[in-house]
């Protein structure tokens, strides 16, 4: 399927206020968003959406950036660009190096010889879905996942937003539990499906297309006894109430996905949700959050 980049360029203030309005618009849609600096010296950036589908789909998506923008006070030009027909994950993950975070090794088929006696691999196959274990909101959920599970063993897991299902791999591989892991993108569960039977976990996930926490699976699975969500700062905070209504007496929260400067205002979300936070891992700029009732 052909994809189309849509851009425009501004000083690196607006182009954070742009960002920030089109990832408002676009959060449930599951498109691709891009904040990038292409002119050091002028501090300029440039803000990108990936969009794909016919042309009709792209105009709307394009007729949609334009409206939000121009509401705001922007009037500036978006400007498209054909992306080639290649399978960039594909091609990305030849060249990545396998990722340790804690005693996890995330790793292609490339790299089966670097896994070591100790380690808990998770292989990954090039597919279309988020999550290879090298973006710093994946590799602090692994680093707390393997804290938590090792301090109390859960019951259930839910992995919310599970993209290529790294995370709910390493927890099967880890805790041996029963695990639902959900994805708005059916792409995406078709993927991380393909990985749970790729490192002979598909027996203990459960994987399913949806959006939020309503539908059966979740009454079927639930309530969790640790949930492990990473997506991005609003939808999080959007769905608090109904993550808590999951959760488990004495159940744990991992939330990622959550710029650092986003924090304070994650947790403010989720104190109201009666949620509090115990720990914060940094990874760069992202933070990785572990949450309970108190």
């Amino acid at each position: 399927m052909t994809q189309i980049r849509l851009y425009l360029t501004a000083e690196k203030l607006e182009a954070e206020r742009i960002f920030d309005l089109l990832e408002r618009e676009f959060e449930d849609d599951g498109l691709a968003l891009a904040n990038m600096e292409i002119d050091e010296p002028r501090q300029i950036y440039e803000v990108s959406v990936y969009a794909h589908g016919d042309e009709d789909a792209v105009s709307d998506i394009e007729a949609r950036m334009a409206n939000r923008l121009g509401s705001d006070g922007f009037g500036l030009e978006i400007a498209r660009e054909v992306l080639p027909d290649i399978d960039w994950v594909a091609k990305s993950l030849e060249g990545l190096k396998p990722v340790r975070a804690g005693r996890f090794l995330v790793h292609g088929r490339h790299d089966r010889d670097a896994v070591r006696a100790n380690d808990i691999a998770v292989e990954i196959e090039a597919g279309q879905a988020f999550g290879t274990g090298h973006h710093g909101t994946t590799a602090g959920c692994l680093i707390m996942l393997e804290r938590l599970i090792r301090t109390r063993h859960p019951a259930n897991l839910l992995d919310l937003g599970t993209g290529s299902g790294v995370l709910a791999i390493a927890a099967a591989k880890l805790a041996k539990c029963p695990i639902l892991a959900t994805d708005i993108d059916p792409v995406a569960t078709k993927v991380a499906a393909a990985n749970a039977r790729l490192n002979g976990e598909a027996g203990l996930i459960r994987f399913e297309t949806t959006a939020g926490l309503a539908g059966r699976a979740f009454i079927e699975e639930g309530p969790f006894d640790l949930v492990v969500a990473n997506i991005l700062a609003r939808p999080l905070m959007r769905m608090a109430p109904e993550i808590e209504r999951n959760l488990a007496r004495g159940g744990r929260v991992v939330l990622s996905g959550i710029l650092a400067t986003q924090r304070q205002m994650v947790l403010a979300g989720f104190r109201s949700a009666g949620l509090y936070h115990r720990e914060t891992i940094w990874r760069d700029e992202w933070v990785t959050m572990y949450l309970d009732r108190g």
